[in-house]
């Protein structure tokens, strides 16, 4: 009489038990997972960041504000193009003999929609769109070259140590003696006539170039007192260790290893450093030491209507707003940006 045995291990199929307990690793056996759980994506502190800057709607506008004026700036011959008005045109034969513009509110027309200056007659709308531009090529050259310098700077010194730390820290302490506001009004003119003779016309661009020349040589300090400190945590850390120990060259381990590692609060400050430099930009074509005629720009453009606040207060007031709102924008964007790049901020 044959019987039918079964391999170790195993039940026979007609034991009472179903086909999926036998299967050995079946799905009803695995945890169950909540749909949260399956939701549930790890992201980088960057991914992070733009969360975070999603939700702060005092970013969203201040960016959106920011992008607006850079716009003007970079589309500044096309509008003239479709506008048909170019910023050094003169409308003398609409101005009165006092040298005021006809009509209402400063010359304001569907041909001049901001109006025209006094005495000149240009119009103030292509003033602002030019000079928008002329501030942001100034101030964003300046912030790149001060971050640049400033990176290479702190790096180095909070690296090294020893006395490449010591010189690195006496040229910062040495140079943020200088009162920046008296030395560039003092070096910007001597600069000028130093190339020019006295009573030679000094092109535009020179002026704009010994401008960056002189923001950046006082300027890069911060950035690199900020990265030393950094750098000094982040110098000892496993990793870098590890690249020395993998035979990695120094400039491997400066901008690849470290350098990375601290682009959050680099990029803060060239967020910060963008509305102060057109702050500054401002305050110098005030003072006539900056861009002069016939390049326009924003703070001479508030220079030259103070002489008419009274009677055309609007010419006064496009100038003046626009610097106020392009300042406020850089640095609300970047209060939110250095909150958004914080991991401990709760916004």
């Amino acid at each position: 009489m044959s019987s039918t045995t079964s391999p170790p291990g195993m039940q026979p199929v007609g034991d009472g038990m179903t086909g999926s307990a036998m299967e050995v690793g079946s799905p009803t056996d695995a945890p169950k997972t909540t749909a949260e759980e399956r939701n549930f994506v790890g992201r980088s502190p960057g991914q992070l960041a733009w969360l975070r800057l999603k939700r702060d709607k005092t970013a969203i506008f201040s960016f959106s504000l920011v992008v607006f004026f850079v716009v003007l700036a970079i589309a500044a011959p096309l509008i003239e193009m479709f506008y048909g008005v170019s910023p050094t045109q003169n409308h003398s034969d609409k101005l009165n003999r006092q040298g005021f513009p006809l009509g209402y509110a400063g010359g304001m027309s569907s041909e001049h929609w901001l109006g025209l200056q006094g005495g000149s007659g240009r119009d103030v709308f292509m003033q602002l769109v030019y000079g928008l531009r002329t501030s942001l090529l100034i101030a964003s050259a300046a912030a790149v070259i001060t971050v640049v310098v400033g990176v290479v700077m702190g790096i180095v010194a909070g690296y090294f140590g020893g006395w490449i730390d010591q010189a690195i820290t006496w040229l910062v302490d040495f140079m943020l003696a200088f009162p920046f506001l008296i030395f560039a009004l003092a070096v910007i003119p001597i600069v000028n006539l130093y190339f020019y003779q006295p009573g030679e016309e000094v092109p535009g661009w020179f002026r704009i170039a010994v401008i960056i020349g002189v923001f950046s040589l006082f300027g890069w300090m911060s950035t690199a007192r900020l990265v030393r400190g950094q750098v000094l945590s982040l110098r000892e850390r496993e990793y870098v260790d590890a690249a020395r120990a993998a035979g990695a060259r120094t400039p491997h381990i400066l901008f690849r290893q470290l350098l990375p590692n601290i682009w959050a609060p680099v990029l803060v400050t060239f967020s910060l450093a963008l509305p102060a430099f057109i702050t500054a930009e401002a305050a110098l074509s005030f003072l006539n030491i900056g861009v002069i005629e016939p390049t326009p720009d924003l703070g001479r453009l508030v220079y030259a209507a103070r002489e008419y606040l009274e009677p055309m207060p609007t010419y006064f007031l496009w100038p003046a707003l626009t610097v106020f709102l392009l300042v406020l924008a850089f640095n609300l964007f970047g209060d939110s940006l250095r909150d958004a790049l914080d991991p401990k901020s709760d916004k």
